[in-house]
Formats: structure tokens, C-alpha cells, sequence
């Protein structure tokens, strides 16, 4: 069992003690932390974090840049382990421990069709021992996918399903055949004909009538495997109550503010994307989440299409004075963690596992990750210098 003393950091300690940030050491042994405070003998390695902060491992629910890596290009499609490889060395250089990949099973071929959330699944289950990040299904459900019904509830009976999303693109789809820029982008990730995908989403729409007992049959099979739900673009608080009274709990991406309201309401999670904090607001143009967070309105930031934009996220709120920077990291640790049902992580406390950031922040709105501990493995390091194996000389600080 290997051990580790990260000393000399300005540490995010946990909700016990006030999240507060404060000049301390942790020390970590096998996967877990086991202290706080550094009068806690020698270690067989140590990380000298002068200078640095010392942050909870980043937890995020939803991420489908993973998709870029699989298919970087419309109608290129590289191999999905390679693709799963490259995704890990992203998440983790960009302080993301835990991975929820959000892929899309929709009616459609290509991209997001049966055959590759099949694929994507055997890959993430048979590479998980060999990704540095804990890296979990987040499947994405296109509820006018009716024919996955069955498999779906297989799947989430065989406990094979992190996170389950219901998501109802069809409207915008539909919308988007008008739209000659977005329907090309859409029939080259099917590999379809402009004529052939036509009569799909004809065939699809048409099915519309047997849409709710399926969601509500899906949601039951959930229920039943004890798997969290978020419903997707909730568009209205009659929606997201219809979803609540069915056990979806986490509203993802509510278009509207009277949705947040209604989810805060009634005390569900409200996920929003970090990149939208990143840009100053949405590429859609719907809610701006800073606003969100700062009329309380939001509990979680997920990195959505983009991976660097958890951490640069919670540093822009704290910079623009939205949070201070002990809470906008909630947004992208403990709380996600809390919604997930992951009890484990997403705080620096003993006890917790061992997913840890040391991130200099010297340049303002420009975080870097020097070095990234997940379950108790150093897994990415930038400065080498920094690791030592004996004790670091410096005075004691008092145990948290």
C-alpha cells in the first residue's frame, strides 16, 4: 500500500470544517486521505505545494467531447479505445477524476446509433482498470427511440447504467430540416442521404403517441436499479414536475429561469455547462448560467463539449466575485458527487477518496494543473521538481 504527504498547499478542506481554504497537508494512504495537518511522520513520497492550491479532483456528470475523438471529423471514426485513451488524458489534465461519459443513443444511425453506445460501453468496461480517471456510463436517451426500450431496461437491470438522461431532441430536429447548415451537419453524422434521413425523422414523428408510457416504463426500471435520472432541456415547470413526480430528480440544462425555479423549488439539482460560465453565456443563446448561480439557481457545472471548462469555470465566477472560490468548487466537486449518489468524494476530508488537484493560480482567469492524484495514484504531473522523498522541511501547522 503506497502513501503520500502533499504539504506546503493551500488546501480546500472539507464541508465539515466550512470549506475553507487554509495552509495545511494531507495525507494519503492506499486510495483514501487519511488526515489533515502535517505532524504525521514520514511518507514514502512527498509533494512539495508551495505556492499551490490544493483542490478536491473535479466530478463531471456530463461530457461528450469524448465524441470528437471518436469521430473529429464527420464520417471519420477513429477506434474507441483509442478515442477512450485520449478522452482520459484530457479529463485528467484538465482535474477531472471522475468522468460521467454522456453518450447519446438516439434513432438515428452513425454517431449516435445502438451499434456505438453498444461499442462504447464493452470499451468502458473492459478499459476502466487502465483509465486514470473513474470513468462511468452516462447514458443519454432520445425518448422517440422507442426500438432501445427493451435493451435499455436490460442494461439498467445488469446495473450497466451510471446515469440516466431522457432527452427529446425532436422538436429541434424537425426544426432544423429548414435549416440547411444544421440539417447538413446532422445527416453527415448519420451517414445517411439528405432524402433517406428525411423519411427517418418522418417515420420517427410519427410514433409520438407511444412516447410517455415508454419514459414512464424506463423511469420505473430505473427506480427499480436505484440509477439517478436527469431529464434534459426541461423546457417549463410543468415538464420538470412531470419528470420529478417519475423520480428525475436532476434537471439538465433548463431552457428558462421559471424551470430552474421550479427545480430549486422543490430541492432537485440543477446542472448547467461550465463553458456557458467560460463564454459569458450560452452558444444556444438560452440561460446565461452566471445568472443562475448567483440568484442560487444552479448546484452543478458539468464540462458538457469541452473539457478545460469545469476548472476555468469556477475561477471565472470567483473572479467576476459571483462565488468565492470555495463555493463555485462545490459546483464542480461535491455537489455533482452528491448527485450521483457518490458519497466517496468531492471533498478533502479524512476518510474521502483520494482525487486531488494542485493547481497554480498565479495568472488570473488562467488555472494550471501541475499535478493530479486520482485514488490515491499520481496520475499527471508538470513539474517534476516537486515530488521528494523525505520529509519537506517546513514548519508544523496546526491539524484541521
Amino acid at each position: 500500500m503506497s502513501d503520500m504527504l502533499i504539504e506546503g498547499g493551500r488546501v480546500l478542506l472539507g464541508q465539515e470544517i466550512g470549506n475553507e481554504i487554509t495552509d495545511t497537508s494531507l495525507q494519503i494512504v492506499g486510495r483514501d486521505i487519511i488526515a489533515a495537518g502535517s505532524d504525521h511522520g514520514r511518507s514514502s513520497l512527498g509533494i512539495d505545494a508551495d505556492g499551490l492550491l490544493v483542490l478536491p479532483g473535479i466530478v463531471d456528470l456530463h461530457g461528450d467531447a469524448f465524441e470528437r475523438q471518436m469521430m473529429p471529423r464527420p464520417g471519420v471514426d477513429f477506434p474507441i479505445d483509442v478515442a477512450l485513451v485520449d478522452s482520459d488524458r484530457q479529463a485528467i489534465s484538465n482535474g477531472i477524476t471522475t468522468v460521467y461519459h454522456a453518450t447519446t443513443w438516439s434513432w438515428e444511425p452513425g454517431l449516435r446509433s445502438g451499434d456505438n453506445a453498444r461499442c462504447l460501453l464493452e470499451a468502458i468496461e473492459a478499459m476502466r482498470p487502465q483509465l486514470a480517471a473513474d470513468t462511468r456510463f452516462h447514458l443519454r436517451h432520445e425518448t422517440y427511440n422507442l426500438d432501445a426500450e427493451t435493451e435499455i431496461v436490460d442494461w439498467l437491470s445488469e446495473g450497466r447504467i451510471d446515469l440516466f438522461a431522457f432527452n427529446d431532441h425532436m422538436d429541434s430536429t424537425v426544426a432544423s430540416l429548414a435549416k440547411p447548415q444544421k440539417r447538413s451537419r446532422m445527416v453527415e453524422r448519420t451517414g445517411l442521404s439528405g432524402d433517406a434521413f428525411d423519411r427517418l425523422v418522418e417515420s420517427v414523428v410519427a410514433r409520438a403517441h407511444d412516447v410517455p408510457a415508454s419514459i414512464a416504463r424506463l423511469a420505473q426500471a430505473a427506480r427499480e436499479a436505484n440509477v439517478r435520472m436527469l431529464s434534459h432541456d426541461d423546457d417549463s415547470p410543468e415538464i420538470r414536475r412531470a419528470f420529478r413526480s417519475q423520480g428525475v430528480n436532476i434537471a439538465e440544462f433548463p431552457v428558462n429561469e421559471a424551470t430552474a425555479r421550479e427545480a430549486a423549488s422543490a430541492g432537485d439539482f440543477i446542472v448547467f455547462g461550465a463553458p456557458n460560465v467560460v463564454r459569458g453565456g450560452s452558444h444556444t443563446g438560452w440561460t446565461k448560467a452566471s445568472d443562475m448561480i448567483a440568484k442560487g439557481l444552479c448546484s452543478v457545472l458539468a464540462s458538457d463539449y469541452y473539457y478545460p471548462a469545469p476548472l476555468l469555470a469556477a475561477f471565472r465566477l470567483a473572479a467576476d466575485g459571483v462565488l468565492p472560490l470555495a463555493q463555485a468548487w462545490q459546483l464542480i466537486s461535491s455537489a455533482p458527487a452528491r448527485a450521483a449518489g457518490l458519497t466517496d468524494r468531492g471533498t478533502l476530508t479524512a476518510g474521502a477518496r483520494a482525487d486531488i488537484l494542485l493547481v497554480d493560480d498565479t495568472l488570473p482567469l488562467r488555472p494550471r494543473i501541475v499535478a493530479v492524484i486520482a485514488a490515491g495514484r499520481l496520475v499527471h504531473l508538470t513539474e517534476a521538481n516537486r515530488l521528494v522523498h523525505a520529509p519537506i522541511a517546513r514548519k508544523a501547522v496546526a491539524a484541521a
